[in-house]
Formats: structure tokens, sequence, C-alpha cells
């Protein structure tokens, strides 16, 4: 006895005619007409209307100069129901309401919306190339680097062990101006904790010589050197605010993966005040899927997302 088989496709009515060869037009017309069955959507503990959702953007956006996009509701939401949770808020208006009186608060709320992903050397072209600005260089007076979006420490302790490598010891002439908005990761970049599983990507001899392995209750883990923690000052900056507490010039400017989240007006605005912190000579080091096209009055490229100051002498 054969099983039946129920398909979603109309049968075609028997013709004494020659059976016509199916074309890829037909399965796609047969494709179209079948509907996908509704499924209803997961309740949600909370209510979150299309209107909080309108004031988290605009708050986020004034404080932070991030413009989140309409897909992201769903991930707004998870990140700060746990928050109504923790608080006993019954809304999302409630919450938003204490986010902006309180600022202890206000700090969390941010810290929430803002993404860190990273990893050590991270896009390794450019750490290539900022060795071979290290070692030509030579040492005469400290090369000053600001990495302003160090999240939680892998890219500056990146730049640190980069350092180390060219000038071959552990106390290069180097200093590093590690910032971020969030709070939160700057306590993990300072601390230079790490699951082994952050590391092992590294080489054998890096991870031997710029990292001690946990043991007893820390095993599993991974500490970043002393010596490279001294390379780096960490400091909360909001790249959005007025001051920034920085001082230039710096010889290396890294801002990667951090303009996506600002409209063109804004990154053109941040650009303008990276100018006179930049040498004149010094480089500027973007993301890979960043762009300073459309701020060529400020910065030119040099390819491979590295810029230069559009006044630069030329090399």
């Amino acid at each position: 006895m054969t099983d039946k088989i129920n398909s979603p496709f109309p049968r075609a009515a028997p013709s004494a005619s020659p059976a016509k060869r199916t074309t890829i037009a037909d399965t796609r017309a047969a494709l179209s007409a079948v509907k996908a069955p509704s499924l209803p959507m997961p309740e949600r503990e909370f209510q979150f209307s299309s209107s909080d959702f309108e004031r988290v953007r605009e708050l986020i956006y004034k404080h932070a100069g991030i413009s989140l996009s309409p897909i992201k509701q769903d991930m707004v939401y998870s990140r700060l129901a746990r928050r109504l949770r923790a608080r006993g808020d019954r809304t999302f208006a409630e919450y938003l309401d204490r986010a902006q009186r309180e600022p202890e608060e206000w700090e969390t709320f941010v810290n929430s919306l803002t993404t860190n992903l990273t990893s050590f050397f991270r896009e390794a072209h450019h750490f290539e190339i900022l060795a071979e600005r290290l070692k030509a260089h030579g040492g005469r007076t400290p090369f000053r680097i600001w990495c302003s979006a160090a999240s939680t420490g892998e890219e500056p302790y990146s730049l640190a062990i980069t350092a180390c490598e060219a000038f071959n010891t552990l106390t290069p002439p180097v200093q590093i101006v590690a910032t971020d908005i969030d709070t939160n990761v700057l306590a993990t970049a300072q601390k230079g904790v790490y699951g082994v599983e952050r590391v092992e990507r590294l080489s054998r001899e890096r991870i031997q010589r710029f990292f001690l392995k946990g043991t007893g209750t820390q095993e599993g883990y991974a500490r970043v050197r002393p010596e490279l923690q001294r390379l780096i000052e960490f400091k909360r900056i909001n790249l959005l605010d007025k001051v920034w507490a920085v001082q230039g010039p710096f010889d290396a400017m890294f801002c990667r993966n951090v303009m996506i989240y600002f409209d063109k007006p804004t990154q053109h605005g941040i650009l303008k005040r990276f100018v006179p912190l930049l040498k004149q000579d010094g480089l500027l080091f973007a993301g890979h899927s960043e762009s300073f096209l459309h701020a060529a009055d400020l910065f030119r490229s040099l390819g491979r997302t590295v810029y230069e100051r559009t006044d630069a002498r030329a090399r």
C-alpha cells in the first residue's frame, strides 16, 4: 500500500495530449499560490507601542547620536524589558520617565542600547599598517593613539600588543587613550580579564607573551599583562558631548565601527572635531563598512579604510 502525501499544489487535470514540460515560470506561479500559515505573534510581557519606540529613538539619538532603524524595535524591547522587570515598572512610559529622572538609570538605559561587538586584532591589516608607522616613528617622542570605541578592551589591548612588538619591549614609547560611552564595558576593559575563548584565536606566542593564565577560581580565564594595562588610560567619553576629555595631538586615531550608528551630518560634525586632534601626518582608522567620502573636505582616503587629513602634506 502506498502512503498518500497531501500536496499544497493543485493536481493537474488528466489530459490526452502529451505532458507539457514544467517551466521555471510554472513553478514560481505554483509557489506563489501557496499561502504560508499565519502564525500568532508571541505575547509580550509589556505593551510596547510605536510611540514608545519613537520616544526611545529620539532619546538615544539626542544623547548618543545613534540612529535606530525601525527594524530594531524587537531588539530595543528585549533589552529594555529587562530594566522594566528590574525596576518594577509596569509600562515603558513609566520606565522612560524614570530613566530621564534618575541619572544612574539613564546611564543603564544608554548602556543597554549601545552595541559592543569586538575582538582582538579585528581587521588585522590596520594593525599591520600601525606597526609600520610605529617603526618609522622610531620612539623619539611618545607615539600617541586615541581609541574612541574601546568597548570591552580588545581593541586598545591589540594596539598595546602591536606597540610592544614593533619596539620589541613591554615598555614601548606609546600612550593610548581608550574611551567609550558605555561605563559597563569600560569596567570590563580596565580589568583586562577574558575567557580563554576570547584569546584562543591569537598565536601561541602572543598568548604566552602578553597574557597570564588563570588558575584555581580563575581557571578558564586569561588576564592581560600589567605592562599592557600601564600603556592605556581608560575614560568615558560621549562623542556627542560638547567637550571631550582628551588632549591632542595624536599620531593615530581609531574610530572603527562607530560612525555606522550616526547619520551623515552627525558623522561630519564629529570628523570636523577630529581634525585638530590628529597630527597633520597622522592616520585615522575606520571600520570596514564605513566611508568618509562625504567628508572629503576633512579627510582623504589612503585605501583599506585608512584616512589622513585633507591638508596633510604629500608623502
